[in-house]
């Protein structure tokens, strides 16, 4: 018995506005019904002394970490700006 009917394809291919042909949906959802049987093997196993993980490797923060510091001087940033006025930075307005 297939996990997954073809109406259920053509509404994914829908929602995701994707035109596929006949074709294509007797392909996917022989592919993704493939795909549920494999994802489906996972319940077999004993996960039971297995501890969760976001990450399959040992992963550590290498952020510095976050400390108030000085900036740049005011005249250092606006001369890579290509239009400032009065100690700013001038942009195209968006607004009407």
């Amino acid at each position: 018995m297939s996990r997954i009917s073809e109406d259920q394809v053509k509404h994914v291919a829908h929602l995701a506005r994707l035109a596929i042909s006949d074709e294509e949906v007797q392909k996917f959802t022989t592919q993704l019904d493939a795909i549920i049987g494999f994802a489906e093997q996972l319940n077999e196993l004993d996960t039971t002394n297995v501890e969760p993980t976001s990450h399959v490797l040992d992963m550590k923060n290498v952020f510095r970490e976050d400390k108030p510091g000085k900036g740049l001087p005011r005249e250092e940033v606006l001369k890579n700006a290509p239009d400032h006025q009065d100690g700013q930075v001038r942009v195209p307005s968006i607004l009407e």
